[in-house]
């Protein structure tokens, strides 16, 4: 009998091993996983748990100016009610760095003044980036979302696929250096967009594939869609980088600021301006935009 075994194990028909070390997830199903848990911890104990619950201890919010979120989460519990509102979402697109240790996740949203109701009242989509933390667990560093239409149809949700990627012992990035390579990068696209105009810095810097988040529509998915949701009127956009982080294998990072949108004709005439928040993905070794979200804040909201 033990020959037998011996030999099928050579053979392959019992390779415990081998069909363990498959059923091990792979960073991003791990990181998408951890977001699936933190929507299913909002509908359970609510909204404000969850969040305290799943963000990193240097996550960012924006309240709305960006703040850090764990500090203002136990400053500012949620009141008290005999109704448990439910803020829901899934996952719908996700990516992660080669080094398994960044990743982001963005999907639709919906809310209901109540869990039990049947209707939701208000929509939109969400853009979070993950980080692995020391001991292993995913936390989110960063959350900002849009609010929109309803959508027509259901959003498909993220699905495992058969090729999906394992972190790599890719070369390490000196993270400082590429912290400020970023950066610089993000301010070029702010120079080109006030010296020509948004949309050629756009056309120069955005990913073929990029997803472009504005307040009260749906999300733009490609850079020609993404040159749509750009102002059309004659207009000075401009952006100011307040961070920067990226991933270990230097191929994904973020950034968010504030940005401003002023009146060509009187630069002085302050049109929009409010936060910024961008992904940024490594490609054919230059930095290009993934993801680009915009948050308007009203004068009278502003600190």
């Amino acid at each position: 009998m033990k020959k037998l075994i011996c030999v099928m194990l050579l053979l392959g028909i019992i390779a415990p091993g081998r069909a363990q070390k498959e059923k091990e997830p792979t960073a991003l199903e791990s990181m998408v996983a951890t977001e699936l848990a933190f929507a299913k911890t909002a509908k359970e104990q609510g909204t404000r748990p969850a969040f305290s619950a799943f963000i990193a201890d240097d996550g960012i919010l924006f309240r709305p100016g960006p703040v850090k979120g764990k500090e203002w989460l136990a400053k500012n519990p949620a009141p008290v009610s005999d109704k448990h509102p439910w803020l829901s979402w899934y996952p719908a697109v996700a990516d992660i760095a080669l080094a398994g240790d960044m990743g982001y996740t963005t999907g639709p949203w919906e809310f209901r003044p109540d869990v039990n109701d049947a209707k939701a009242v208000a929509f939109g989509n969400f853009l979070t980036v993950w980080k692995k933390q020391t001991d292993g667990s995913w936390k989110f560093v960063i959350d900002l979302g849009i609010s929109g239409p309803q959508p027509s149809e259901t959003i498909p949700a993220w699905q495992v696929t058969n090729n999906a990627k394992r972190e790599t012992n890719a070369a390490r990035a000196e993270l400082e250096t590429e912290q400020a390579v970023l950066r610089a990068r993000d301010r070029q696209f702010s120079s080109v967009s006030a010296v020509r105009d948004a949309q050629t810095a756009f056309e120069s810097f955005a990913s073929p594939n990029v997803r472009v988040f504005r307040d009260e529509k749906l999300p733009f998915i490609g850079k020609a869609a993404g040159l749509t949701a750009l102002p059309a009127n004659p207009s000075i956009w401009t952006w100011e980088p307040a961070f920067a982080d990226v991933s270990r294998s230097g191929d994904l990072g973020y950034t968010y600021g504030t940005y401003r949108i002023a009146s060509k004709d009187t630069p002085s005439k302050n049109l929009e301006s409010g936060n910024y928040y961008r992904i940024w993905k490594k490609q054919a070794g230059k930095w290009l935009v993934v993801a680009d979200l915009t948050n308007p804040v009203p004068e009278d909201k502003k600190d």
